[in-house]
């Protein structure tokens, strides 16, 4: 007979502490996020979840052959904290994981995408890291001193650590559906071979979709303007979005920083748009203007400064441009105001590079 008094402990310290865990994993989420932009990796979504007490005490209660899963649920139970990074191709799920392992410790690192090809099948695709924060040569800046939740004993493992999920967003929709199917649905025993197998035929287009999304991606980046002239090309046509006669717009910006920074990743689609209005607090107002203002600067000496340890986008790169030419005034711009420590530390960088 196996005892379950200390799993029922365990489940009421764990009910007692899941409100301030709740507060950790959104800390986590803002954190992660700040990463990524600061980074330059280009990625659809973070967001993050707090396992519930009822699917705690399901896991604490677990059993096999007999014997208890998890005798000390608390320490063992490792993904209360969850973040979910979304990308648009798996180039940047490889960056994100590179990205991690130098800010976090690194406490496994599973991709089950690999692991399934391995074993020569098609099916679920994911890449999983269990991650603490404790690294003393992070470029956290303090950002993870997070106060202890209550009832969460000092220095415990459970504010610690984070479970990171890793997937294209073709990934997370083929394991999206596949899961609400097998929770919600009622399949005949008859008809589940059936299932596995449609299952497995969608799994192999996802990855060779995959697989199509990043050449296309590579493809429109090699096509995309360069050289002179290349503003003009971009403000001679016609897109969805319009700016006023004094504006640059988000999606001309985009057009343009793809031909200028033709050998950068794609950024985040709604930066383009805020560092558009960085531009317009600078009095930067045609891509003419940017044009001229970045022949400026040696892009190839703000690389080798910044020492970019991923495929920097285009937004990171405009964004270091800027402010090796407007220096402190960029930095305090109103845009930059929640950010004006990590800008400093990157100004810093430039600064002492020259000197």
């Amino acid at each position: 007979m196996v005892d379950q008094e200390p799993v029922h402990e365990a489940v009421r310290a764990y009910a007692a502490m899941q409100p301030g865990l709740t507060a950790v994993t959104g800390r986590y989420v803002d954190l992660i996020r700040t990463l990524l932009d600061d980074a330059g990796i280009d990625y659809l979504s973070v967001d993050g979840r707090t396992k519930s007490v009822a699917s705690f005490a399901a896991k604490a209660h677990r059993t096999r052959d007999g014997s208890v899963l998890y005798p000390d649920p608390l320490e063992q139970i490792t993904d209360v904290v969850g973040v979910r990074v979304i990308t648009y191709v798996q180039s940047d799920v490889a960056a994100v994981a590179e990205l991690l392992d130098d800010e976090f410790t690194v406490l496994d690192d599973r991709d089950l995408g690999e692991e399934t090809a391995r074993a020569g099948r098609f099916g679920y695709a994911s890449r999983h890291l269990l991650v603490r924060v404790d690294r003393p040569d992070s470029h956290l800046n303090g950002a993870t001193s997070f106060d202890v939740p209550a009832g969460l004993p000092h220095g415990s493992e459970l504010s610690q650590r984070v479970s990171v999920q890793l997937r294209t967003v073709l990934q997370h929709a083929w394991a999206e559906f596949e899961h609400d199917i097998r929770y919600k649905g009622t399949v005949p025993e008859e008809a589940a071979p059936d299932l596995d197998r449609r299952f497995t035929l969608a799994a192999g287009l996802i990855e060779l979709a995959d697989r199509e999304f990043a050449t296309i991606r590579a493809r429109i980046q090699e096509a995309a303007p360069t050289g002179p002239g290349a503003a003009e090309q971009v403000t001679s046509g016609t897109g969805a979005e319009t700016a006023g006669d004094d504006e640059v717009a988000g999606q001309e910006l985009a057009q343009f920083l793809a031909g200028h920074y033709s050998e950068a990743g794609w950024s985040h689609t709604d930066h383009y748009g805020w560092i558009a209005g960085l531009l317009r607090e600078l009095g930067i107002t045609s891509l003419d203007e940017l044009d001229a203002l970045l022949t400026s600067v040696d892009a190839d000496a703000i690389i080798a400064r910044m020492g970019y340890k991923y495929p920097a986008g285009a937004v990171r790169r405009l964004d270091d441009a800027l402010l090796a030419i407007f220096g402190e005034q960029y930095v305090t711009l109103e845009g930059n105001s929640h950010r004006v420590p990590r800008l400093r530390e990157r100004l810093d960088r430039l600064t002492a590079a020259q000197g």
